[in-house]
C-alpha cells in the first residue's frame, strides 16, 4: 500500500525586494493592535520603525518588545507575553532573525493557551486553542523559521534548548524581503547561510524525507550553493541575497515537513551551554556529521555532490558523495567558520560537558531521524572530533 504523507505549507508568503510594503495589507486581515517582537539592532537599522509606520498608515496600533538580544529564552517569552497581555494585542509581528521569530511563535501560542512554553515539548501538551495570528519577517537568510512549525527556546534554569514542534506554531504569513538581509555582516551571513544549507541537507537525508520535502530541499540547495560564496564576498549583491533568502525559506518548508537530524541534535547543547549562535554551531558540526553519516545516505549525498560538480564531471555514486563532503568542508573553511576550540571554549570545560551534551542531543529526538543513528558514546566521540576539527586551511577573505 502506498504511503500517505502530510505536508503543511504557509498560508501566505510575500517574497521579493520591497515586499515589506505588504505588511499593512496583511495585518489588516488579522488584527487591530500588533505586538512587534524584535531587537535593538533591528531598531537601530530602522526596520522596526518602518514596520510601525506601515501599520500606522492602516490604523493598526502597535506595542514594541525589543528585548530579544540573544538566542531566544524562556525569560524573553515570559517578559514579552506579559507585555502583550497588558497591551491587549491581538496580532504578533516578528522582524529579525530566528530568535525574534521563535520568541513570537511562543507568545502567539501562550496568549491563547496559558502556561509555560516547556509544557509543549514532544507534544506532551497540544495547543488546543487557535494562537494569535503571527506574521514573520526574517532579516537573515538562515533559520527559515518564518516557514516552520518549530520553535527553539532555551530554558534558563537547565541550560537546555527546548525544541518544540506543532502545527499551531506555523506563522499565518511570512514576508521574505531580501533587501532586509543586506545589512547582515559577513560573520552573520556565513553562519546563517550554512544554517540554511544544513536545513536543506538534513531535510533531504532525513529518514522522514518524502517526495514533497525532497522537491523543496533540492530547490533550496540549488539556490544556496551557487550564491553563498558570492553573498559572503559581496553583501551588496542583490541577486545573491535574493537566492539566499529564497533558499532559506524553501529549506525551512522542507525540514518543517520532514525533519532535521544529527547536526541539529548536537548543535543545540553547544548553543545552550556555551552560547554559540545556532547557525554557527550547526556549521561547526556539519562536515563531521556528514562524514559519519555518509555510508548510510550515499545516494542522496551523491545528488548533493553533483550540485557542486562541474557540468562535465563524471564519476560513480561514491565519487559524488565524497565530493559533497569535501566541498562542504571547503565551503566551511572559505566562510571562516571556527571549530569550538577556536571559538574560545576551554578544553576542560568542553570535555566535562560531553555527557550532558550527548544526553541532551539524544533527548531532542533529532538524532533518531539521521540516516545513521548514533549511540551516546558515538555522539561523545563526534563532539571530541568536532572540538579541534580542521575543515582545511582557512581562507583569508
Amino acid at each position: 500500500m502506498q504511503q500517505i504523507y502530510r505536508f503543511q505549507p504557509l498560508q501566505t508568503v510575500f517574497y521579493g525586494n520591497g515586499s515589506i510594503r505588504k505588511l499593512g495589507e496583511l495585518a489588516r486581515k488579522y488584527g487591530t493592535k500588533a505586538m512587534i517582537i524584535s531587537d535593538s539592532i533591528m531598531e537601530g537599522l530602522g526596520y522596526v520603525n518602518e514596520c510601525k509606520e506601515i501599520l500606522d498608515r492602516v490604523n493598526i496600533r502597535s506595542s514594541l518588545y525589543l528585548g530579544v538580544n540573544s538566542e531566544p529564552t524562556d525569560h524573553y517569552v515570559k517578559e514579552s507575553l506579559a507585555q502583550l497581555i497588558e497591551e491587549k494585542c491581538d496580532l504578533v509581528i516578528s522582524i529579525g532573525g530566528g530568535s525574534c521569530i521563535d520568541t513570537a511563535k511562543a507568545i502567539s501560542i501562550l496568549a491563547t493557551n496559558p502556561g509555560y512554553i516547556g509544557e509543549f515539548i514532544g507534544s506532551a501538551r497540544i495547543a488546543e486553542q487557535t494562537p494569535l495570528p503571527h506574521i514573520a519577517i526574517p532579516t537573515t537568510a538562515g533559520t527559515g523559521s518564518e516557514a516552520t512549525d518549530v520553535t527553539v527556546i532555551s530554558a534558563m534554569k537547565t541550560d537546555v534548548k527546548m525544541m518544540i514542534k506543532q502545527p499551531a506554531f506555523l506563522p499565518v504569513a511570512a514576508i521574505v524581503d531580501p533587501l532586509l538581509t543586506m545589512s547582515a555582516p559577513k560573520s552573520v551571513t556565513a553562519a546563517t547561510g550554512l544554517d540554511a544549507l544544513t536545513h536543506a541537507i538534513e531535510a533531504y537525508i532525513s529518514t522522514k524525507a518524502q517526495p514533497l520535502t525532497d522537491m523543496f530541499a533540492i530547490a533550496a540547495m540549488e539556490n544556496i550553493i551557487p550564491a553563498i560564496k558570492t553573498v559572503y564576498k559581496n553583501g551588496d549583491d542583490h541577486d545573491a541575497r535574493g537566492k539566499m533568502a529564497l533558499g532559506s525559506m524553501l529549506a525551512g518548508i522542507a525540514f518543517s515537513n520532514s525533519s532535521v537530524c544529527l547536526v541539529h541534535g548536537m548543535s543545540r547543547p553547544i548553543g545552550a551551554l556555551f552560547h554559540v549562535p545556532h547557525g554557527m554551531s550547526n556549521a561547526m558540526l556539519l562536515p563531521v556529521v556528514l562524514e559519519y553519516s555518509m555510508e548510510h545516505c550515499i545516494d542522496r549525498l551523491a545528488v548533493i555532490g553533483k550540485m557542486f560538480a562541474d557540468e562535465d564531471a563524471r564519476g560513480v555514486v561514491r565519487d559524488f558523495a565524497n565530493l559533497a563532503v569535501e566541498k562542504i568542508k571547503e565551503l566551511t573553511a572559505y566562510l571562516n567558520i571556527p571549530n569550538p576550540k577556536e571559538w574560545g571554549i576551554e578544553d576542560s570545560v568542553y570535555q566535562q560537558a560531553l555527557p550532558k551534551m550527548a544526553r541532551d542531543a539524544l533527548a531532542s529526538g533529532s538524532p533518531q531521524n539521521n540516516p545513521r543513528v548514533p549511540t551516546t558514546e558515538e555522539i561523545i566521540e563526534l563532539y571530541k572530533l568536532c572540538y579541534s576539527y580542521n575543515f582545511t586551511k582557512k581562507v583569508n577573505n
